[in-house]
């Protein structure tokens, strides 16, 4: 007897793409001979005080149900944060905890756009932004960076605003940016709040990084610039700066009078995010500094080894990103950059991010995470090395 056809799904469903980072890194999740540089994630375990803490609370019984937008004492501990890191008042009410940092986005994406509205997008950008906006049913408009001949990438005002058209509902900005390691300065921040504020336009913007700079302070926040009245939206994770990627915590800022939207947001998609974990991202804000300042200090060291030991090698340009910890590599061997990824992964255990899996602007780059000790560091170049050869 012939099978019925599978039951359709809505096209916003069907038309949301495969990840190419993971169509490489299925290839060899479970080989503990290759070196994984393809996803964005540390290799250092996550802080044992960290781990204390929510052990502690489970202990005492913080296992149950929970306020939707996260504990009260997340919210204090987030407004700390703010305060401490880039002098910013923002009050406990603004805050919505989230299951990581892609459930930021989801939430935010759903509660800012209707089916065929535009979300303006950065390219080369991180998949899943694009994929969140189709799947509430918007359409995302690629934008795509400049890069001048010294390899940094920017991202002219006049670029985002040509791409702006009556169905246009947000703009997102990524800084500092994965995959290009570009960061957006105050003055280009306030320049897009002016024009955002003209238009009527929303700004998501994507802080997941903030800390991970190579200069002598962080990257800013838009919470620097904005009231908290401006159609502003700041998303971020615990995952990057406390190594706590299986955590699955994250936040949104959002502007005031909108906490029983996302309050219904968070009901509606995760009801809460487990109690325990939240004592201990409690613990991560409050007590973790230090832990931030090792891991970027760490990351700037492993970046200068890649830096230096990729350019190096045949084919291969590279250049130091300004912030985040990925390396977009210009590699030229006539191949897609899927093909050479897969390559590298067979004839050198390195697996890397093709630079496709970001837009067809990364065609032609491989896409390596360098938030990973000094001597793996050395170990992936020695590797590459091999296959591709010197110049």
């Amino acid at each position: 007897m012939d099978l019925p056809d599978a039951p359709a799904l809505p096209a916003r469903i069907l038309g949301v793409g495969a990840s190419q980072i993971g169509l490489v890194a299925d290839r060899g999740r479970d080989d503990p001979d290759v070196v994984k540089l393809w996803i964005g994630e540390g290799d250092l375990p996550t802080p044992d005080f960290i781990t204390a803490a929510a052990h502690r609370a489970m202990l005492e019984g913080h296992t149950r149900y929970t306020w939707s937008r996260g504990i009260p004492a997340l919210h204090a501990a987030l407004a700390r944060y703010h305060r401490r890191h880039w002098g910013v008042e923002v009050a406990p009410g603004r805050f919505a905890v989230t299951a990581g940092g892609m459930n930021a986005i989801m939430q935010a994406i759903q509660a800012l756009v209707d089916p065929g509205e535009e979300v303006l997008i950065p390219s080369p950008a991180w998949p899943n932004l694009g994929e969140a906006v189709r799947i509430a049913g918007g359409v995302p408009v690629p934008v795509p960076y400049r890069q001048g001949a010294d390899g940094r990438f920017s991202l002219p005002l006049e670029d985002i605003l040509a791409a702006v058209t009556p169905h246009t509902r947000v703009i997102v900005v990524n800084s500092p940016s994965n995959p290009t390691g570009w960061v957006m300065s105050l003055a280009e921040m306030e320049a897009l709040r002016d024009a955002a504020r003209e238009r009527g336009l929303w700004i998501l913007s994507d802080e997941v990084y903030n800390h991970f700079t190579y200069g002598n302070a962080i990257a800013p926040s838009f919470l620097q610039v904005c009231t908290p009245q401006d159609r502003l939206v700041v998303a971020s994770t615990f995952s990057k700066n406390w190594a706590m990627t299986g955590w699955r915590a994250g936040w949104l800022v959002y502007p005031e009078g909108l906490a029983d939207s996302f309050g219904k947001l968070g009901q509606y998609s995760t009801t809460s995010i487990p109690t325990f974990i939240q004592h201990a991202c409690v613990a991560a804000l409050d007590e973790g500094d230090a832990v931030i300042r090792t891991m970027v200090s760490r990351c700037a060291e492993s970046r200068a080894i890649m830096v230096e030991g990729l350019s190096r090698l045949k084919g291969v340009t590279v250049f130091p990103p300004e912030g985040a910890f990925y390396l977009m590599a210009k590699v030229e061997t006539g191949e897609r950059s899927l093909d050479l990824a897969f390559r590298l992964l067979e004839e050198a255990r390195v697996g890397v991010a093709p630079g496709t899996a970001f837009g067809p602007e990364g065609e032609g780059f491989l896409r390596i995470c360098f938030a990973i000790s000094p001597a793996l560091a050395h170990e992936a170049v020695r590797r590459l090395e091999a296959v591709l050869g010197r110049r």
